[in-house]
């Protein structure tokens, strides 16, 4: 893995995007019915997810979800690719419309199951794999915060406060920007922006992190991180919000502009990962995975939630020996690479 050059880190990362476009894609007319407005009349069955795509979308979330390359950014380019934007309303057998929930008093338009709306969850729920990979990785970690829970150990017990801190933030303005950001936020275009604002970001960090004294003398550890610095890391990972931007990317940032050293950033990033994305799959769940597992089944979502855990696992390892040896660099490149790419497509 120390022999692993940066160009070609990226080039395999670019080579799994090619490979959704190219050989993933669905017809050319399901793209276009994809495109079809909001018609609650006509029978529009539910698709099944088959076994490439569970395996696709697992992968994706899996390989993206810590590495700075922002996993909701490639799940929406992925969803695009495969023919899962389909917004129109879904209706059983007898063409009666299916709802996510019904109109009700408090929400007269109610919440219309589409095929867009099944595969956003379906995204969200095999998130799961990757918190597994998480605490079977870093189990050592998450022992020291059991204890510290239990004040039998004192590093832990901080290490708690500072996860506890770093979460706060993003479920405060999680919770009050959902709808909107789904609603505004989830397109190609707001992808390929955050992707070219975050390289920028990234190289401008990493550079400053590898030459300059502060980033040089720290060698701090993320249980000794002060609470107001718990919380900038916890304030930068609302800027993760927009798709496209990398909530591991801004973590990692964040823990940089405090003084952790890129490994302990990483490791930072990954613990407050944890319960930011068991909120959301728990959130997301109870919202919609009702009428998600009617769309879909049951298949698909563990065969999704295993490979997410697989690849979630290997790309922790990829990550810790990149920023060991090369810093955010390699990311920001892909990014820029992606960013590019998007654009081609787009004009095409």
């Amino acid at each position: 893995m120390a022999h692993i050059g940066p160009m070609r880190i990226a080039g395999r990362l670019i080579a799994l995007l090619l490979a959704l476009g190219t050989t993933c894609a669905r017809s050319p007319a399901a793209t276009e019915d994809s495109r079809l407005p909001f018609a609650p009349a006509a029978v529009v069955t539910a698709p099944q997810l088959t076994l490439p795509e569970s395996i696709i979308l697992g992968l994706v979330e899996g390989v993206t979800e810590f590495l700075p390359v922002s996993s909701t950014g490639h799940l929406i380019v992925a969803n695009h690719f495969l023919g899962l934007e389909d917004e129109r309303q879904l209706t059983d057998a007898a063409g009666r419309p299916r709802w996510i929930k019904p109109p009700s008093a408090a929400e007269p338009a109610g919440r219309p199951l589409t095929t867009k709306a099944a595969t956003n969850t379906f995204t969200v729920i095999i998130q799961i794999g990757g918190i597994a990979a998480v605490v079977v990785l870093y189990w050592s970690q998450l022992w020291s915060l059991a204890l510290g829970l239990c004040g039998m150990d004192r590093n832990g017990a901080k290490l708690l406060r500072n996860v506890g801190l770093a979460v706060l933030p993003a479920a405060v303005f999680g919770l009050t920007l959902e709808n909107w950001i789904d609603a505004n936020l989830f397109s190609i275009k707001a992808v390929i922006g955050a992707l070219v604002v975050g390289a920028v970001l990234m190289f401008v960090v990493d550079r400053w992190q590898r030459h300059s004294r502060w980033g040089q003398a720290n060698t701090r550890q993320p249980h000794e991180l002060r609470p107001s610095e718990a919380l900038l890391v916890g304030g930068m990972q609302c800027l993760a919000m927009w798709p496209g931007t990398s909530r591991s990317m801004m973590t990692i940032v964040g823990g940089y502009c405090v003084g952790l050293k890129p490994v302990q950033a990483a490791e930072f990033s990954f613990l407050v990962g944890l319960p930011t994305l068991a909120g959301a799959a728990l959130l997301k769940g109870y919202k919609s995975g009702p009428a998600m597992l009617e769309v879909f089944g049951w298949g698909p979502v563990l065969l999704g939630i295993f490979v997410a855990f697989v690849s979630g696992a290997l790309a922790i390892k990829v990550l810790v020996a990149a920023l060991t040896r090369f810093g955010l660099s390699p990311f920001a490149v892909y990014r820029l690479v992606l960013a590019g790419a998007l654009c081609v497509v787009l004009a095409s």
